[in-house]
């Protein structure tokens, strides 16, 4: 029997919300996933810090970095005027307008950066992007920057570039799978150039209003065992506080159940996968 295929399970949103941040913990202490992304720009971000820095946990915390939706942490006078950052749609028009200054995002780059390293004492060991803004062109290029000049070089970045036949295969939100992985591919190439260690292979995309359930979507998400894979999810506990936020919701709380239940460690050994850092994906 062949050894069970690494890939790496990643929370994004840890700090949007008390119950949010409260799942994300308890999946991280049963060793149900192997990632976390901290949303520093959230309000409620502070306030779930000490109990992420204190979790004993075989896991890789990293930086979500946020472009869209909130407010930044300092002053965007072009991107953001009236102190909220835009919604992905417009941010992406801006992009592929070459509308984004350059400096002004490397400058919020930084004070997230600055925030995480503050928070928890040491750098991330790895970025993503809220919504996949990271991979934006005028954002990538000043987030790759930051590689090069303030990051440990075992640092990784979270890719989402996967060939579009493995979306189809998939038949799981295949427009927007499709979307972003196509977004994510110049990024990629970039990385890749950089030798910046990330994942070969991307998938978790979900439109959240799926009939299927979580459990159906998790095992499209890891079909065939890909080498090299990182999967996105977004569990937690619903409260009053993610609601005000966010219209993910439910789709939270599917996922949670999911992934703290019995019946995931059962999948995974079926298809052969187990969960692993960044680092034993071995792609640069």
């Amino acid at each position: 029997m062949s050894a069970p295929v690494p890939f790496t399970l990643c929370a994004d949103d840890y700090g949007i919300a008390p119950g949010v941040s409260s799942g994300i913990r308890e999946l991280l202490a049963r060793g149900r996933l192997s990632a976390a992304s901290c949303l520093v720009v959230s309000p409620h971000f502070a306030a779930a810090v000490p109990a992420l820095r204190d979790l004993r946990h075989d896991a890789d915390i990293g930086l979500h970095l946020a472009l869209t939706q909130f407010q930044p942490l300092g002053p965007m006078p072009a991107l953001a005027p009236q102190g909220r950052l835009p919604a992905i749609g417009k941010l992406v028009i801006l992009a592929y307008r070459r509308k984004l200054d350059p400096v002004e995002i490397g400058a919020e780059i930084d004070r997230q950066l600055d925030a995480f390293e503050k928070a928890m004492g040491r750098p991330p060991d790895y970025v993503d992007g809220h919504h996949h803004a990271h991979q934006l062109p005028g954002v990538r290029e000043a987030l790759l920057q930051r590689f090069q000049i303030r990051l440990p070089k075992e640092t990784a970045l979270r890719l989402c570039a996967e060939p579009y036949g493995a979306v189809l295969r998939r038949g799981a939100s295949v427009l927007r799978a499709g979307v972003v992985a196509a977004l994510g591919a110049g990024m990629q190439r970039l990385a890749m150039a950089a030798a910046i260690p990330g994942n070969r292979r991307f998938a978790g995309v979900r439109d959240f209003n799926e009939s299927r359930t979580y459990r159906d979507l998790f095992r499209r998400f890891i079909l065939g065992a890909p080498r090299g894979l990182a999967v996105m999810c977004h569990p937690g506990l619903p409260d009053a506080a993610l609601a005000a936020l966010d219209p993910v919701t439910d789709a939270r709380a599917g996922e949670y159940a999911y992934l703290a239940g019995d019946v995931f460690p059962a999948d995974l050994a079926v298809a052969g996968m187990r969960l692993a850092r960044f680092r034993e994906l071995n792609a640069r």
